[in-house]
Parts: structure tokens; sequence; C-alpha cells
């Protein structure tokens, strides 16, 4: 069996070789591909023309690449997800937006429209935040957009629910029983 290097030559095999005729095919491909300028054996790609730094893609060639954020961007807007990626934000960098401090004590409850409704954990944290609000609204600006949120709604920690289980009846509950 012939080595790797007499298959990389030029030289048409020997003929009592018998794959004879596969490397005089692949000699005379060579020489021609040589005369024409081509570089057989080079990589795939390494005698294309590369752009300039200035050189500027065509608007109407779609197999260029393309950057993956300006692609997305283009996506969101021909879908109409531009209010929907806006909230999606909001609630999902809420701890980048507030701290993490604040994150942990403080829950994204609701969006609607632009009004962001959230639940503190304990009262006390619920006024924190009401007094935070006006610099909540401003990273929200500053990090997402102007007019995504107008407005933060702040609800305290609810009461204790009564209710256990899936088969609970609709009444008062334990205050009927209370005199």
């Amino acid at each position: 069996m012939p080595a790797t290097d007499e298959l990389s030559t030029d030289e048409p095999a020997t003929e009592d070789d018998p794959l004879h005729a596969a490397h005089d095919a692949l000699a005379r491909a060579r020489r021609s591909a040589r005369s024409r300028g081509l570089r057989p054996g080079a990589p795939a790609g390494a005698g294309r023309r590369k752009r300039a730094v200035g050189e500027t893609v065509k608007e109407g060639d779609r197999r260029d690449p393309h950057q993956v954020g300006a692609e997305i961007d283009r996506l969101v807007a021909s879908r109409g997800w531009d209010s929907d990626v806006q909230v999606g934000s909001v609630v999902g960098r809420w701890a980048a937006i507030v701290g993490a401090t604040v994150a942990a004590n403080v829950e994204v409850v609701a969006f609607e429209g632009t009004v962001l409704t959230v639940r503190a954990a304990s009262t006390s944290w619920a006024t924190q935040m009401r007094l935070l609000c006006s610099t909540v609204l401003a990273r929200i600006e500053h990090e997402v957009g102007i007019g995504v949120v107008t407005e933060i709604v702040v609800h305290a920690p609810g009461g204790p629910t009564w209710r256990k289980g899936r088969l609970s009846s609709g009444g008062r509950g334990p205050r009927d029983t209370y005199g």
C-alpha cells in the first residue's frame, strides 16, 4: 500500500499500483486547479478575499453572517414582542435592578400595562419599598428603557389563611365560632 507522502505528490502512480487510475486522475485535477490559480490541498476558503475593515456587507446578501444581537432584535420587532421582552427583562433582572437584599424580601407579583406590582415579605419591607419606589423607577428606566414601568404598587404580606387543603368550605372560617 503506498504511503501518504506518495498520495500527495502530483506524479502519476506506477502501472503495478491497483489505484493507478485514481492517482492519475487526482494528479490531473491538481495540475488543472493550479493552472487556474487555485491552491489544491489548502483549507476551504483559504483563497477567498477578506473584507476590508471599513467595508460593509450588502443589504441583500443573506449568506453573510450577522451579529446575534441584531438578529434577535430583528426577530423581536418582526413578531411584535417588544413590550413582552421588556416586561420579561424587568422580571428576569429584578435582582440586578434592585439589589440582592431587596430582591430577597420583595418579589414581583404582576405586571399589567406599565404598572409593576410587588409583594414584600414583611410590613417593614413594604414601607422600605414604598420609600425606594422613585429610585427603583429611575433604575428600571436606566436598565430597560423609558416608559416600560410608570408605577410601582407595593403590597404588604397577606394575613394567615385559614383554608387548609383542597376541600375547604366557603364559609367565614373559624371566626364564626368566636362569639
